[in-house]
């Protein structure tokens, strides 16, 4: 199973640890186009602050984000499971799993980001900012920067079982499974229950408990039929409106 998920806007600092080294990163396959974001994002921030806060859309509170941009190549790093955090991320709790668990996390959890197309949790990185949304005046939109090299590394990745997408709309543009793999491919909606819509903050954190429910269970599942069955036998209510989509129902809102 390959759970691909979106990075938090906000981070945690960056570590302490030795600087980057990209060659270190998963995914070789996307190690030149990483190169080529981190290139422009660096020059950018280290260059003009104004027009960085511009292409970044940072409010003037957010101006340190141009600074921490601009020093990526020295900063610390540190895991990247440890660097996102947020509300998905707080549901999930990486470090509160037990060994087993944090070993499935390392082996099938792929996070997406503007700046390095897709991590794992074990991959160091340093904390930065750059939204897959961001449009850098080289490179252009990065949802469509990404396409080409996500299409060529992903579906290796992927392996042959199931694909559990719970990446934000802005991230899935990046890659979209094709072919066998698209027919292995399940997304999850949350839904409160009473009223049948989605609210983003209990949303999120409901695909983390999600997640996290999968990774205790030491769950398998290889195809969307099989994940359904895997989240009814853990307690959650499950709908499937249409293939390959999975409506998870919940009462309360928390």
């Amino acid at each position: 199973m390959l759970v691909l998920l979106p990075p938090s806007e906000g981070k945690a600092a960056s570590g302490r640890g030795a600087p980057l080294k990209p060659e270190s990163l998963s995914l070789p396959g996307l190690a030149e186009a990483r190169a080529a974001v981190l290139d422009e994002l660096v020059e950018l921030c280290a260059s003009d602050e104004t027009k960085a806060r511009e292409v970044l859309g940072l409010s003037e509170g957010l101006r340190g984000e141009v600074a921490k941009n601009a020093g990526l190549r020295t900063a610390g790093t540190r895991p990247a499971g440890e660097i996102y955090t947020g509300v998905l991320y707080d549901a999930l709790g990486l470090a509160t799993l037990d060994a087993a668990a944090r070993r499935r996390a390392r082996q099938s959890l792929l996070v997406f980001s503007g700046l390095w197309g897709a991590v794992r949790l074990g991959d160091r990185i340093p904390s930065y900012r750059c939204s897959m949304g961001v449009k850098l005046p080289g490179l252009g939109a990065l949802g469509a920067y990404w396409r080409g090299p996500m299409a060529s590394v992903l579906p290796d990745a992927a392996g042959d079982g199931l694909v559990l997408d719970l990446r934000s709309s802005a991230y899935a543009a990046a890659w979209k499974p094709k072919g066998e793999a698209a027919a292995r491919t399940a997304t999850v909606r949350v839904l409160h229950a009473p009223t049948r819509k989605v609210v983003s903050h209990f949303n999120k954190a409901t695909k983390g408990r999600i997640v996290r429910s999968l990774l205790e269970a030491g769950a398998a599942p290889g195809s969307p039929g099989e994940l359904v069955e895997a989240l009814r036998d853990l307690g959650y209510v499950v709908e499937t409106p249409a293939a390959g989509k999975l409506d998870v129902l919940v009462s309360e809102i928390h």
